[in-house]
């Protein structure tokens, strides 16, 4: 069973920047990272290849966030620019057993308990 830690989440402001973290419990493959909105379904935000060359964003954060990751610490990180209030949502890292990153939440095996992201005008 592989554990995933999130953290970073927190209240701001329009406009803001925050980096979120994801600690997993063993080696790191294809990583993700998603959102829920109340009322919504969870939904992709980034993913990236074990090798960190191939990256893939929803179009909504294209240019404001980047994933990133450093495997000799098994984690994964997301930086958020130009923070929107619909950007507000709890975010989840997801692990997948595959070098190849994916966008579809089915895709992936293990997920966190994730850390909300609350922006506000």
């Amino acid at each position: 069973q592989v554990q995933l830690v999130e953290s970073g989440g927190g209240p701001v402001q329009v406009g803001d920047s925050l980096k979120l973290s994801c600690t997993a419990s063993e080696r790191t493959y294809a990583m993700g990272w998603f959102r829920q909105a109340p009322g919504k379904e969870r939904e992709f935000v980034a993913s990236i290849a074990w090798s960190g060359a191939t990256t893939y964003y929803a179009d909504s954060v294209k240019g404001r966030f980047t994933i990133s990751r450093d495997n000799a610490k098994s984690a994964v990180y997301l930086q958020m620019n130009s923070l929107r209030p619909e950007d507000t949502a709890m975010y989840y890292c997801a692990f997948r057993r595959s070098s190849y990153a994916y966008t579809e939440a089915s895709g992936y095996e293990y997920w966190g308990q994730g850390t909300q992201v609350t922006v506000s005008s």
